[in-house]
């Protein structure tokens, strides 16, 4: 906590000199950004604030038990707030129409990891080296001496267990490690979070999962793993774009692997791509960059415009360059 004192300071400041509040996370919202949006919404909530959560993309099946209260809503136009503050969210971007529907503000926080992030906040706490945005809430409560109610636990630690892989990815540190312990203490249900998470998936996925397993390439020496994710995947299998968070990291579980990428069609000429890297000397947000993307060394990813064939060549020649500059 002390090495942010300055930072903290100031944006509980800013809370406490405001009333109105809307809390903003990015665009497909996974279980980081919606448990930090939430604990937010909660502390600030308890401290008699006035507090409104907008996210543009329905929350992922799995994610939906911790909106309980319903407090995520749709962003719309004409409201007006005294601050807004986007979790977890790299880029303005991102914000999606929840962007276009905050412009009426006094003041913008931006709290964050991604080493992508350009600083687009009125106030920036962008922190890569934590593994989570959840984390950073964490430390927000325990410098102002927010209470951490049982509510506030679960949200905190479904955010940072979910974005640090359940504490295995290597970027989770001693300090994530105490936080988690912290927030079990203060009533965080280890055993309903996991199930829910990690172990109450949709027949759907299983049969995406399926079609990874039978479908995947390797090329390099078998150190690049990709796959591509057709519409008619989706709709051969019944599952949702929702249902690919984590499939990546089937791949990169291959032992030769160094780099896994999943090409998903958005439309026939925009494709989203997702890429992990399990070595420290490739930088996949260094990859993603190239092609207008971000996220963070070990996990990044971009949308690209073209042809299915020609983005599939570029990025997989992009990841090579990448290994060969590794050596």
């Amino acid at each position: 906590m002390k090495s942010y004192p300055k930072i903290i300071d100031r944006i509980l400041e800013i809370i406490r000199e405001n009333k109105t509040f809307c809390i903003v996370g990015h665009i497909r919202p996974d279980g980081d950004c919606i448990g930090s949006q939430l604990g937010l919404a909660l502390a600030l909530k308890n401290e008699g604030k006035k507090v409104t959560v907008w996210n543009q993309d329905t929350i992922p099946l799995k994610y939906k038990f911790l909106n309980l209260d319903g407090l995520i809503e749709k962003p719309h136009p004409g409201k007006k707030f005294d601050c807004v503050i986007a979790t977890d969210c790299a880029s303005y971007e991102r914000l999606g129409k929840a962007g276009d529907c905050v412009k009426d503000r006094k003041i913008l926080i931006n709290i964050d990891h991604h080493a992508s992030n350009p600083r687009y906040g009125d106030v920036n706490w962008v922190s890569p080296r934590e593994p989570s945005t959840g984390e950073l809430i964490y430390r927000l409560l325990k410098v102002a001496r927010w209470p951490i109610t049982k509510p506030i636990a679960d949200l905190l630690f479904a955010a940072i267990s979910t974005d640090t892989g359940s504490f295995q990815y290597p970027n989770t540190r001693s300090g994530t490690f105490h936080a988690g312990a912290e927030l079990v203490t203060r009533g965080a249900d280890l055993a309903k979070i996991c199930d829910e998470v990690y172990q109450s998936y949709p027949v759907s996925r299983a049969k995406l999962l399926k079609h990874v397993y039978s479908k995947f390439r390797l090329t390099d020496n078998d150190r690049i793993a990709w796959l591509w994710l057709k519409k008619k995947d989706f709709t051969r299998t019944g599952a949702e774009s929702d249902d690919t968070e984590g499939l990546i990291d089937h791949l990169r579980a291959i032992k030769p692997v160094i780099v896994a990428c999943v090409f998903e069609e958005v439309e026939p000429e925009l494709t989203r791509i997702s890429l992990r890297s399990k070595s420290a000397l490739v930088n996949v947000n260094e990859i993603a960059g190239q092609f207008g993307g971000g996220g963070h060394p070990a996990a990044a990813g971009a949308r690209i415009s073209g042809t299915p064939l020609a983005t599939q060549r570029k990025v997989v020649a992009a990841i090579k360059r990448a290994l060969k500059a590794a050596k």
